[in-house]
């Protein structure tokens, strides 16, 4: 009957109404916005926004080879590369119908960074890429990130980080071992560094953080690969709601691992909790009770993921060109062999006394922090209208702050800004936020000391073992994944010093 399409027809109109507002009229309103202050950018397409050509320009970069040079920008962040050229270093374009606003300003990123009167907040995963990080601290905010956050200070001092040296040490150590018998008495061998980092980077982690062996978190290391994939491919694209729901075979295998991956953490939490053989480790700390403050199962289960992954990653690949890099620049492999020999002396390992006068290898991580830093980006989003520098900015603006811009820019780091110079960090920073190698303010990298150390023990027990170049296989062919990682791996020839 022709009244009952009244309502039907009542319905369309108003969803076509909100669809309108939301995909048209207020992006456009904004876009006016921005254009106004001289903030351009490429032009808002309804729904996808500039996703699609995003995609297109990763995809295009991913596909160039390049020399072995440190010009990368082009590469691991190709839109922004690309935009910067065209509409200058601070630009807007569109994630489906959200504004994002590039910027590459040290002040603007440190007045991001540095906030604390909650006018920026994280910008919260889709629903399809959250289950890598759960809701530990990269997703959380407000009074339960401070929890959250206190309990991982606790954690990650530097005094209790230098006490577990000697596990770092001895996994290196069974590191080397495996690498001896795989050179089978040969002075040259060929080491793909990145597979094997990841490996140590791994079992460190469990040692240290979480009282077990990489035998025991070998599953969930392997299982969070599998959800890498997944949500790399997740959030580069916009969201339908609902999606998540529906069981296609990704879904099917997301929904799968999720469940894995959470059974377990939690049987590594039973175990641990029996044990109790370290109760200096973070999961013993994520587990204990601090007056108000103890964490339920889910949530410890959350922090587990998000450290398992993030504190395996990011020192595996800072470590992987770290080693790339003194491969390639002979002269500054030579200066810190000799630094290591000098301060380590005859045994030649590092120990938490000594750890602080490796002054060249410290260098030699900062500068590959600068260069190749695990995070190339970091993003925010505005709570509510802000004034940021000249710009006035409406809330729920989502703010890409460009790191690796900032790293190379030759007013900061002087006209040899892509080159490598560790002797660069002899002298202070010109800006706080001239150098972003673990972030800034209140959100900088918690596990940054264990990060640090971690590295210099490495590198400092590689450097005096081993002579090493760069493989002829090597492709350099850096890309984003989460963290910044050589494409096709980091093949490394090794000589053995006899020191």
């Amino acid at each position: 009957m022709p009244w009952l399409l009244v309502p039907v027809l009542l319905l369309i109109l108003i969803l076509l109404s909100k669809f309108t507002y939301s995909h048209l009229y207020t992006p456009l309103k904004l876009q006016r916005h921005f254009t106004k202050q001289g903030v351009r950018g490429p032009g808002y397409r309804p729904i996808l926004g500039n996703t699609v050509e995003i995609n297109r320009l990763s995809t295009e970069a991913q596909s160039k080879s390049m020399p072995f040079d440190h010009r990368i920008l082009h590469r691991v962040a190709p839109f922004y590369h690309h935009w910067s050229l065209k509409y200058g270093r601070t630009f807007v374009y569109w994630f489906g119908s959200t504004p994002r606003l590039a910027i590459s300003d040290p002040d603007m990123i440190k007045e991001v960074l540095m906030n604390t009167g909650g006018s920026y907040d994280q910008i919260r995963f889709n629903p399809q890429a959250r289950e890598l990080f759960g809701q530990g601290l990269f997703g959380l905010v407000d009074e339960k990130w401070a929890v959250h956050r206190r309990i991982a200070n606790r954690a990650f001092t530097m005094e209790r980080v230098k006490g577990w040296i000697p596990e770092i040490v001895a996994s290196v150590a069974k590191m080397l071992d495996t690498w001896d018998e795989m050179r089978g008495g040969r002075e040259e061998f060929e080491v793909e560094v990145l597979k094997e980092l990841d490996g140590l980077s791994a079992d460190i982690l469990s040692r240290t953080a979480f009282g077990g062996s990489f035998e025991e978190g070998k599953r969930i290391f392997a299982m969070q690969e599998q959800q890498l994939h997944l949500f790399t491919q997740a959030h580069r694209n916009i969201y339908i709601p609902g999606f998540r729901f529906l069981p296609t075979r990704k879904n099917r295998q997301r929904w799968r691992l999720e469940k894995e991956i959470r059974h377990a953490v939690l049987k590594l939490i039973e175990n641990n909790l029996k044990s109790r053989q370290n109760l200096s480790n973070f999961l013993a700390l994520l587990t204990s009770s601090h007056e108000e403050e103890r964490l339920g199962v889910e949530e410890v289960i959350d922090e587990c993921k998000t450290f398992y992954f993030a504190g395996k990653g990011t020192t595996a690949t800072l470590l992987t060109w770290a080693l790339l890099l003194l491969a390639k620049h002979q002269e500054w492999q030579d200066k810190a062999r000799e630094e290591v020999i000098r301060v380590c002396g005859k045994t030649g390992l590092p120990a938490a006394e000594n750890l602080s006068e490796l002054k060249i290898v410290t260098m030699v991580l900062n500068e590959t922090l600068r260069l190749y830093s695990p995070a190339v980006t970091v993003t925010r989003q505005t709570r509510k209208d802000v004034q940021l520098g000249d710009l006035q900015i409406p809330a729920g603006t989502q703010l890409y702050l460009a790191f690796s811009t900032v790293h190379r820019d030759p007013k900061i780091w002087g006209d040899d800004a892509d080159e490598f110079n560790p002797a660069r960090f002899m002298k202070p920073r010109k800006h706080l936020a001239a150098f972003l190698g673990f972030g800034l303010g209140p959100r900088i990298c918690v596990g940054q000391s264990l990060a640090m150390v971690e590295a210099k023990v490495v590198l400092a027990m590689l450097v005096r073992q081993f002579a090493f170049e760069v493989s002829p296989s090597y492709v350099h062919a850096p890309m984003l994944v989460v963290t910044l990682q050589p494409r096709y791996g980091a093949p490394i020839i090794f000589r053995r010093t006899h020191l």
